[in-house]
């Protein structure tokens, strides 16, 4: 399969997701929303660890420098960059009436779709990288299989978000077909964000280790900020936490049986 296809089966997902909007006539069911909150929680974590931090150490030990020192610097810079996007774009989630981000006269559906935009790019960064050192170094630690089940993996946690972002944005007037449109522009930032990454990566190959650190640091926040917060609130949370460890095996089990 050609690397440009791969970053766009995330997307796909995505769109396959909100799409549900056509289907589904009420409100999605609270537990199943925590369970799928849960699943793409457990997706991301594993992802982080086995697609992104492991092969960065690994890389850093055959460019012959610190093994510790790109995963952790890396991690923390996508952690701090997801921090700063957090601070600044003007968002809301679902289940809140409150914005968070810089003060804008946006509507609440804009911000609803920034809000899953903000998850969307360090997948879209993820699935960028690991595909770049693919494509750069057979010795990388990483094979162009591996960029597949990372791709697939994040596809199969953006169904649930697709519809997540969608069918609220029904239940609050939307018509299907712009709750549809909402839903599929909160993960084009996917491919557009993985795209740039490879030409990065591409470019400057000594950074790829920290490149791969640094989705993983962005990934992990939108996990431990909003994601998991979210699976946890309210009733039903024993669901969620399901969920995190379905997640996280499928992905887990993806990544090793497939890379």
């Amino acid at each position: 399969m050609s690397e440009y296809l791969i970053i766009w089966i995330p997307f796909l997902g995505t769109a396959l997701g909100a799409a549900m909007v056509f289907f589904m006539r009420k409100e999605m069911n609270s537990r199943l929303e925590k369970l799928l909150l849960g699943f793409a929680s457990g997706v991301m974590i594993a992802a982080s660890v086995w697609s992104l931090l492991i092969p960065a150490i690994e890389m850093a030990e055959e460019q012959g420098n610190a093994t510790w020192l790109p995963a952790s610097v890396g991690f923390l810079l996508g952690m701090g960059f997801l921090l700063l996007l957090d601070s600044l774009v003007p968002h809301i989630h679902i289940d809140s009436e409150k914005p968070e981000g810089v003060k804008a006269s946006l509507k609440k559906t804009t911000m609803l779709v920034f809000a899953v935009t903000l998850h969307n790019l360090p997948e879209g960064m993820a699935v960028g990288v690991t595909v770049a050192a693919a494509m750069l170094s057979e010795d990388s630690g990483i094979a162009m299989a591996g960029a597949l089940a990372l791709a697939i993996g994040i596809s199969i946690q953006n169904f649930p978000e697709g519809a997540i972002i969608s069918m609220p944005l029904r239940s609050a007037g939307a018509s299907r077909g712009k709750a549809f449109l909402y839903g599929v522009l909160s993960g084009i930032v996917e491919p557009i964000g993985a795209f740039i990454t490879i030409m990065l990566a591409s470019r400057v190959v000594p950074i790829l280790p920290y490149l791969l650190a640094f989705a993983a640091g962005a990934m992990v926040y939108v996990v431990v900020e909003e994601l998991i917060p979210e699976s946890q609130s309210g009733e039903h949370t024993n669901i969620g936490t399901v969920g995190v460890a379905l997640g996280f095996v499928l992905m887990m089990v993806l990544d090793v049986a497939l890379g």
